[in-house]
C-alpha cells in the first residue's frame, strides 16, 4: 500500500519542479495549504443537506407550488395485473400490434384496454409536475446561494470562506447520491450515480492539489447560469410563459457570457499562459489544461444548441415549448456533458 500511495502521489506528476508535499505542510504565519482530510466533514454536512432538502421540499417548496396552483394530485394508476406487469417490467413498456394482440387474447380484453393499461403504467412513474417543481426550487435556492458566496470568496486564497464553499459544494454532491435512492427512479439512475460518485472525487482531488482558486472561479462560472435554468423550469411549471420566456433568455445571454467570453478569456488565459510564465508546464499541467479544452469545445457546441433553440423559438414565439425540449434535452445527454464538464471543473 505505502508504494502504491507514493505511486500515485509522485511529485514529478502532480507538483511543479523544485516544489515538494513537504513544501507544503510547511505553512508561513497566516498561510493556510488544503489538506485531504479537511474533507472529512463534508460527509456529516451531506446529510445535513440531505435533511434540509427533505424538509425545504415538503414545507417550503411544496407551500409556494400550492400557492401557484401546482398540487400534488394523484395520477390514474393502472389497475393490478401480474400478467401486465410482468411485460412492463422485462419484456416492454411500449408494446407493438404482435405483443397487443397476444395479450389482449390471453386476458380476454379488448386492445385500447391493454393500451390503456400501459398509458396508466407509464405515467405512475413519472414524477408530478409538483414533485418536479419543487426539485427544482430546491436545486435554484442552493445553486444561487452558493453563487452568491462563492462570489464574496472568489479572490482569496484559502481562508475560512473558501475552505466552506469547496466542503459546501462538495457535501451537495455526496446529497445527491444520497437523494437518488428516495427520488423518483429515472432512466439514468446508474449514470447519475457514477456521474456524482466521480464529481466527488474530483473535487476532493482538485482541493488537495492546492487548485481551489482556479477551481472556486471555474464553479462560480458554471453555478452563474444553472440557478437560471432551475428558474425557468419553476416558471414553466406554473404555467408562466412570458417569465419562462423572459428567464430563458436572460439564461441563454449568462450562458454565453460566462461559457464563451469569461472562460476563456479569464480562466484558460490563466491556466494556459500565465501559469506557463510562472511555474512552467510538468505533467499534471498538460492533463489539467486538456480537460479544460475539452470543456470549451462542450462550451462551444451547447451554445450553438441554445442559440439555435432560442432563434426558432423567438421566431416561432414558443420559447418555453422549445426551452423545455432544450431541458429534456440535457436530461437525456447529462451523463455525455456533464461527466467531460465535472471532470474539468471540479478537477480544478
Amino acid at each position: 500500500m505505502a508504494a502504491l500511495s507514493a505511486w500515485f502521489w509522485s511529485e514529478r506528476f502532480w507538483l511543479p519542479h523544485n516544489v515538494t508535499w513537504a513544501d507544503l505542510s510547511e505553512q508561513a504565519p497566516g498561510v493556510e495549504y488544503p489538506k485531504p482530510a479537511h474533507l472529512f466533514t463534508a460527509l456529516p454536512l451531506a446529510l445535513g443537506i440531505f435533511g434540509v432538502r427533505i424538509l425545504f421540499e415538503r414545507f417550503i417548496a411544496s407551500a409556494c407550488a400550492r400557492s401557484l396552483h401546482i398540487h400534488p394530485g394523484v395520477g390514474r394508476r393502472a389497475q393490478p395485473n401480474a400478467v401486465l406487469e410482468k411485460v412492463f417490467t422485462s419484456i416492454t413498456k411500449n408494446p407493438d400490434t404482435r405483443h397487443l394482440d397476444g395479450l389482449s387474447k390471453q386476458l380476454d380484453w379488448d386492445v385500447r384496454k391493454v393500451q390503456r393499461w400501459f398509458r396508466h403504467r407509464r405515467n405512475q412513474d413519472k414524477p408530478s409536475t409538483h414533485t418536479k417543481f419543487c426539485e427544482s426550487m430546491w436545486r435554484f435556492t442552493f445553486y444561487l446561494g452558493i453563487f452568491i458566496y462563492g462570489v464574496h470568496f472568489l479572490w482569496q486564497p484559502l481562508s475560512s470562506g473558501m475552505y466552506y464553499f469547496y466542503v459546501i459544494q462538495l457535501a451537495f454532491y455526496w446529497s445527491l447520491m444520497f437523494s437518488q435512492f428516495t427520488d423518483i427512479k429515472r432512466k439514468d439512475f446508474r449514470v447519475m450515480f457514477i456521474h456524482h460518485l466521480a464529481t466527488v472525487g474530483l473535487i476532493s482531488f482538485s482541493y488537495a492539489n492546492n487548485m481551489v482558486r482556479v477551481g472556486s472561479l471555474v464553479m462560480c462560472v458554471h453555478d452563474a447560469s444553472d440557478f437560471l435554468l432551475e428558474a425557468a423550469k419553476m416558471a414553466n411549471y406554473a404555467k408562466f410563459q412570458r417569465v419562462c420566456d423572459s428567464i430563458f433568455i436572460v439564461f441563454s445571454l449568462v450562458f454565453f457570457v460566462t461559457r464563451l467570453i469569461i472562460y476563456p478569456l479569464w480562466v484558460l488565459n490563466s491556466t494556459m499562459f500565465e501559469s506557463w510564465d510562472i511555474v512552467g508546464p510538468y505533467p499534471s499541467w498538460w492533463v489539467f489544461n486538456s480537460l479544460l479544452l475539452v470543456l470549451q469545445g462542450l462550451h462551444i457546441f451547447w451554445s450553438y444548441l441554445i442559440a439555435r433553440i432560442a432563434i426558432r423559438a423567438v421566431s416561432r414565439g414558443k420559447v418555453s415549448h422549445y426551452f423545455m425540449s432544450f431541458s429534456s434535452s440535457v436530461d437525456k445527454n447529462i451523463w455525455s456533458f456533464n461527466s467531460s464538464l465535472i471532470i474539468a471543473h471540479c478537477y480544478f
